[in-house]
This record gives structure tokens, C-alpha cells and sequence, in this order.
């Protein structure tokens, strides 16, 4: 029985893309930027083959430190491949990233709100949810319940704001408005953000806390439009096989294609409940998203929690490996790029690893796979793996 394990280390991003100008990134790198911290320690990742990746400043100090840690739980030799992938679609944002990983490439980029949402379409929102709104611009997270988080106590009306990203975020003390009631205008401004107003995601970010110490909670909930064409993971469903989703990846697809899905706290939730699903007899994937990484490092310019956290997943990385089966194939990667060391705490356009490991791999160990033109060359290896004809983009590594 063939599992794959999908992880996607979310915003860690190699460096920046031939067209990251366009999108105002040009310089960003991710993982080059973490490098510059006493907090990177990275030698498991390094073992199988981050810093031979095309365009990766190799670390020989580093290289294959990791060495003896590639085996299996029935003690067999573990090989390793790696790649560099670009993003094909247009956008740099969670939910192209993750739809082109599973085969979907979005030729045209979800709408973005730089002036904020049009008046209109507020008046209608704010009738429907009977609360007035505050803000309505493209904001900082924490900034913004800062700036308005007190007038929101005293009048109850919603925090609404956007970023660079295709996102409708609503903000709101759990006090204020309870989380079941917030997650139901998040639903009611999903069913109203459609055709040019359809944003890739509307996201629920409840706080607690008081004027000058709001602390945003693990409540976030996210909203995303429903991908509008097939994905591997919808053909992995459909011959019966498992789809098991770890975090924000049921969230990002809108259950489409998701057999079992499991909501998570932090990175070392999702890594806990991703290495017990590996004690789990199933057929087919494990999708996991660790979000930490963005969303309070990436976005927050926080280097060092940034490093702090890849060095973290780096040190669970032999747990994971001393669970992989005969013919299990692991993959870690990321769906864009969050630069901690430029000025902009947006998303950058970035091109993303691929790390492979598994007992049963058909190439030479160390295989580099080079510089592939699409993030769904995931996607078709997954299916290729599986068995599974593809009716998606992308071409498999194998």
C-alpha cells in the first residue's frame, strides 16, 4: 500500500523568481535571509539536499551532517532527491500556491483590494451581518487590532481589512462576538465575494486581550473560493483512495477533494498530528501545511522566529523519516515566499524547494531534479506515485 506525505513548510521560499520585480520582489529570499540568523540550524534538511538546489548557496559545513538519519522503520536505506520549482500561475499567494501544487495553474490572479473594498459592496456587507465596519484597507494583522481593536470594544462594529494577497479578513474580539458567530459572517461574505469581488480567501482572525495587549488566537479560520477545475487531490478521491488533510489545507481547498480532514494549533500540532496518521494504515495522501512560518514570522519581519521554526521542524525531521514505510514517498516543499528581511511583510514571489525522500525511490540517491517550470510537477509525481492517470498540469519527476 503507497502513501505519499505532502508537507508544505508555509512562505519558505528560495530566493526570488526571474519576474519577482513585477510583483515588487525583487531581492527576496526567504531561506537566504533566515541563513543570516545564529537561530538556522538546519542539518536534516541540508541531509537531503537543501543547499545543492539550484541556485542555494551550498553549506559545506552543513552537508550531509545529517548522515545515518535516512532510514527507514524496517531499518532499509532512504534515498534522496530535491528540485527547485517555479510558480507558473499568476500570484503569489496560499491558495494559487497550494492549487498549483496539486495541479491547477491560475492563468489570471485572484482580485487584490490595494484602496480597499468598493463602498458598495461594504454598505450591502455590513446590512447583511447588521454590524457597522472599521477600516477597510490593506493592513498588518496585529497592527490593526492595535489601531482599532479599542473603538471595536466600545462599538462592537467589525475590523475588516485586506493585504497585498487576495483576502477579506474580518477581525473581532471573542468577547465582542463569539467565534461560531464570526465564522458565520466570514460565510456570509464568502457567499457575496464572487466574480470580481472573489477573493482567493476570506479569514476569520479573532483576538483577545485589552487595548495594547490584543493577542490574536488559534481561532483563525479560513474561507477560500473553491477550486474551479479538477486537482490530484480530486482524483486521488475519486478512485477511493484517502485524501487526510493536516491545518489550513481543507480550508484552502474548500473540502473539495478531502476525505478526513484535522484543524491545528501551531507547527508542532500539525507535525504531531501528521506523524500520528503515519502510525495509520491508509491508502493514498496526507497533505499537511505548517503555517507558523508566515504567518507569525514571515509577515511580522521576525528573522529569527523565522529560523527559530525551521530549525525546530528540522530537529522532528528524523521522527518523521523513522515512520516512512517500504513504499512510503515523502515530500516537503512550500506554495511561495515571506521574505522576514525585507521591508514589505507581504508575500514574495519566490521559487519553493522540493525535498523527496522514500525507501523505494526510482532514481539515484541524490538525484537533483534541477529547475522545473511548475509547482504541479508535485502534483503529477503524487498521482504518478499513486498509480493514478493524471488529468492535470505539470509533468512527474518519476
Amino acid at each position: 500500500m503507497k502513501r505519499v506525505f505532502l508537507i508544505v513548510l508555509d512562505s519558505f521560499g528560495i530566493g526570488e523568481m526571474p519576474d519577482a520585480d513585477r510583483f515588487g520582489d525583487a531581492g527576496s529570499n526567504t531561506l537566504g535571509t533566515c541563513r543570516k540568523s545564529e537561530k538556522l540550524h538546519v542539518p536534516n534538511m541540508a541531509s537531503l539536499g537543501l543547499f545543492k538546489i539550484d541556485g542555494v548557496a551550498p553549506e559545506p559545513n552543513m552537508d550531509r551532517a545529517g548522515k545515518g538519519l535516512l532510514t527507514a522503520a524496517d531499518g532499509s536505506s532512504i534515498k534522496h532527491a530535491f528540485a527547485r520549482l517555479a510558480e507558473r500561475s499568476d500570484g503569489k499567494d496560499t491558495t494559487t500556491g497550494h492549487w498549483e501544487i496539486a495541479g491547477l495553474i491560475s492563468e489570471k490572479p485572484m482580485p487584490t483590494f490595494p484602496d480597499g473594498f468598493p463602498e458598495e459592496f461594504m454598505e450591502r456587507y455590513s446590512a447583511a451581518v447588521g454590524r457597522k465596519l472599521l477600516c477597510n484597507k490593506p493592513y498588518s494583522g496585529t497592527q490593526v487590532i492595535e489601531d482599532y481593536g479599542k473603538e471595536h470594544l466600545e462599538t462592537g462594529a467589525l475590523i475588516v481589512y485586506t493585504s497585498a494577497d487576495s483576502v477579506f479578513q474580518i477581525a473581532a474580539h471573542e468577547e465582542i462576538v463569539p467565534v461560531p458567530e464570526l465564522y458565520r459572517y466570514c460565510e456570509i461574505a464568502r457567499e457575496m465575494l464572487q466574480g470580481e469581488l472573489g477573493v482567493g480567501r476570506v479569514i476569520a482572525r479573532p483576538f483577545i486581550g485589552t487595548p495594547g495587549n490584543f493577542t490574536r488566537t488559534s481561532n483563525r479560520h479560513d474561507y477560500s473560493l473553491q477550486p474551479p477545475a479538477v486537482t490530484m487531490l480530486d482524483q486521488i478521491k475519486a478512485v477511493g483512495k484517502d485524501v487526510l488533510a493536516v491545518g489550513k489545507i481543507n480550508d484552502i481547498f474548500a473540502g473539495k477533494g478531502i476525505t478526513e480532514f484535522v484543524r491545528t494549533k501551531d507547527n508542532a500540532d500539525g507535525i504531531e498530528r501528521a506523524i500520528e496518521w503515519m502510525d495509520r494504515d491508509f491508502d493514498g495522501i496526507c497533505f499537511v501545511n505548517l503555517v507558523d512560518f508566515d504567518m507569525l514570522y514571515g509577515h511580522r519581519n521576525d528573522v529569527d522566529g523565522y529560523a527559530a521554526a525551521l530549525t525546530y521542524f528540522d530537529a522532528q525531521l528524523p521522527r518523521i523519516l523513522k515512520k516512512l514505510g517500504p513504499e512510503d514517498l515523502l515530500l516537503i516543499t512550500a506554495d511561495h515566499g515571506c521574505d522576514p528581511g525585507t521591508p514589505s511583510t507581504d508575500h514574495s514571489r519566490e521559487y519553493i524547494p522540493l525535498l523527496i525522500a522514500g525507501a523505494s525511490l526510482p532514481v539515484e540517491d541524490g538525484t537533483n531534479f534541477g529547475t522545473r517550470d511548475t509547482f504541479a510537477d508535485i502534483g503529477q509525481t503524487v498521482l504518478s506515485w499513486l498509480a493514478i492517470k493524471p488529468e492535470i498540469s505539470g509533468t512527474p519527476l518519476f
